[in-house]
Order: structure tokens, then C-alpha cells, then sequence
């Protein structure tokens, strides 16, 4: 791992301008302002959704069960509408990606069930969202190059909507390339804002709009109180710590795999 030195990396040169929205406490301050959330949804909906208010809900939930566990997650909200919707940062990949997002959409659908009156009930469940802003890593078994995916219950013969209720919306940001003269949506715009955000000096001129200068306005690391600094700092840290390990280990594991490839030529 001596070969990997960050030293250069302008997130460890003179203090930022603008904080990096993929570490923890990045995204608690930025998205923990309900205006900014609330344009951030609305783009992420791309119009099949308005959502014009919503209420921050307490991040965990205890099972009922004694054996059940507790889920915390980033951040849940809900609409005036009703919709139930969990935002998710993830920084790395493990076997059951997919599952433990699933488990957290099922997790907000089943607590819903009243205790008693099913009958009365009938199964009225809201809609449920789940939003997950993938940091540096691509979602395993998929690997078409695809940046965005927003995925409901389809009909696999015809691929019609079988119910839109329960959605899992995935940013997959290391697999968004376009620089900033290719930005052409609002999509665009949240995707590059999330990758570069801590690398930029100011706002794009693309960016003028009152939605990203609020985003950005919030961004300002001079801005943040020196106890959100010292935090900001050691959440930075700690990210590229874990990349260091990342690299290492995928080094580690291409060595092994050429490696096998000479034994096996060579016993061939």
C-alpha cells in the first residue's frame, strides 16, 4: 500500500470551499435542510412527483419481535401525501447491496400494519422510496455503464409497471463521466454537484439557479460552525482511509488473480 499516496489530493491541500456532500457529515448538513431536500427529490422524481412539504422522521427502527433487530437509516422522511422516503449514502459495496436495500424498503412497509383492526386496515400501505447515492463503487451485477437507475415492479413478459409504490431509485456517481459542459438536465446537475462539489471553487455558471445556490450556499466549509469543521475533517479523513484499503485490496486481488494465471500456464 505504499505505492498509494493521497498527499496531492486536493481534499488534503488548503481548506475546501465547498464540503463533500458523500461523507457523513456532508450529507447530514446539506440534507438536513428541508428546502434543499425537498428540491433534491423533486429532481430526483423528474416530474412523476411533486412533493411540496415534508417531515423528518426518527432514523431508527426497533423491530417489534424480540429477536428483531434495529435499522438506522440516514435519513427517512415523509410527505404530506403520505409517501414514505429513505435517502441512503453508501461509500462501499458488500454481497447483500441489493437485499439490505430491499430490507430497508420492507422494513418501513411492514411497521405500518397496525397492531389491530387488519380488516379496518386493508392493507392501506403508503407509497415507499428508497434513494441511494452510491459513492465509488459500481452495483454488482450490473455493468452497462448506466448512472441512474429507477426501478419499480414491472411485468418481466412486457416489462409494463406492475405497481409503482415501491421504488428504489440508485445514483451510481462514478459511473457519471460528463464534464461540465455536457450538463443538460437538472439530473445532470445534482450528479455532477455530488462528485465535484468538494474539488469546485464556485458555483457553475450552468448551476445559477435559486434550487443550487442554496445548495451550494449551504456547502461553504467557512460557513460551518468550527465544531461541524473538526467533524467534516475527521469524516474526510476517514473516507480516504477506506479508499487507501479499497485500492490496496483490489491490487491484492488482481495480483492473485495474475498470479493464477501464470501457475496455470505454467503447469499447462
Amino acid at each position: 500500500m505504499n505505492n498509494l499516496d493521497f498527499s496531492n489530493h486536493p481534499d488534503f491541500q488548503d481548506k475546501p470551499v465547498f464540503i463533500d456532500p458523500t461523507v457523513d457529515i456532508g450529507f447530514k448538513i446539506l440534507f438536513g435542510d428541508k428546502r434543499n431536500l425537498l428540491n433534491f427529490l423533486n429532481i430526483i422524481f423528474q416530474g412523476r412527483k411533486e412533493i411540496v412539504d415534508l417531515t423528518y422522521r426518527n432514523t431508527e427502527r426497533i423491530g417489534r419481535g424480540e429477536e428483531a433487530g434495529t435499522v438506522i437509516f440516514d435519513i427517512i422522511v415523509e410527505t404530506t401525501t403520505g409517501e414514505e422516503v429513505i435517502i441512503e449514502m453508501q461509500t462501499s459495496n458488500h454481497r447483500n447491496f441489493k437485499k439490505r436495500m430491499l430490507y430497508y424498503g420492507c422494513n418501513v412497509v411492514s411497521e405500518k400494519a397496525p397492531r389491530g383492526n387488519r380488516a379496518g386496515w386493508g392493507y392501506d400501505i403508503p407509497e415507499v422510496y428508497t434513494i441511494v447515492v452510491m459513492d465509488n463503487f459500481k452495483m454488482q451485477g450490473v455493468d452497462d455503464g448506466c448512472y441512474f437507475h429507477d426501478i419499480c415492479l414491472c411485468d418481466r413478459g412486457d416489462g409494463k409497471i406492475f405497481y409503482e409504490g415501491f421504488g428504489f431509485i440508485y445514483l451510481q456517481l462514478i459511473n457519471f463521466v460528463k464534464s461540465e459542459a455536457e450538463l443538460s438536465t437538472d439530473l445532470d446537475m445534482v450528479f455532477y454537484m455530488l462528485k465535484h462539489l468538494s474539488t469546485l471553487k464556485k458555483l457553475p455558471k450552468i448551476m445559477d439557479s435559486s434550487i443550487f445556490q442554496r445548495f451550494f450556499r449551504l456547502a461553504r466549509y467557512a460557513k460551518l460552525s468550527k465544531e461541524d469543521q473538526a467533524m467534516y475533517d475527521i469524516s474526510l479523513k476517514r473516507k480516504w482511509d477506506a479508499e487507501v484499503v479499497r485500492q490496496w485490496q483490489i491490487e491484492e486481488q488482481e495480483r492473485k488473480i495474475a498470479e493464477g494465471m501464470e501457475k496455470g500456464l505454467a503447469e499447462g
